[in-house]
């Protein structure tokens, strides 16, 4: 900067005057197979997963996801970022998890999918990062310490 800012006059000037400078729009990302690839992660379940056009086709792990998901609970929560998105059975999904639980895998794969969706195209931004799908849920469990008999609960104390 040129001139010096002295007072917060000079300063309310500078900012009023500077141009709001606009974001680049974003560009989709697509590999050869005009597949888009993100990973996903909930707890300490890791998540890849691919998306491509299709018919609604869900495989994780190369199991169809009624097989691998079997409680109805998981499979909502991996549908969750179409519903959203508005692009119910137009895409095929899949997917490879490791690490963590059932519940932790259907929420690494749905971040993954949320991921992956606003990549394919990124109109669908808004939509997900409102609904809370493009943040991580970083939750995980607390390691058990040494000296403790779990993670925070302390050894039974004993005054004799």
């Amino acid at each position: 900067m040129a001139d010096e800012i002295n007072s917060l006059e000079d300063l309310q000037a500078v900012a009023s005057g500077t141009p709001q400078v606009e974001a680049a729009p974003r560009e989709p990302v697509r590999d050869e197979l005009g597949r888009s690839y993100a990973t996903g992660k909930r707890k300490d379940a890791v998540a890849r997963v691919w998306i491509k056009p299709g018919s609604g086709k869900v495989t994780v792990n190369g199991k169809e996801m009624k097989v691998y998901f079997a409680r109805p609970v998981l499979q909502m929560i991996l549908r969750q970022p179409f519903s959203i998105s508005g692009t119910e059975d137009q895409f095929d999904v899949m997917a490879t998890v490791v690490g963590g639980g059932l519940s932790g895998q259907a929420g690494a794969v749905k971040h993954g999918i949320s991921k992956a969706l606003q990549l394919y195209d990124p109109s669908l931004r808004g939509a997900l990062k409102a609904a809370g799908f493009l943040t991580r849920d970083s939750r995980v469990v607390e390691r058990k310490k040494y000296g403790r008999a779990k993670a925070r609960k302390s050894f039974q104390f004993s005054k004799r």
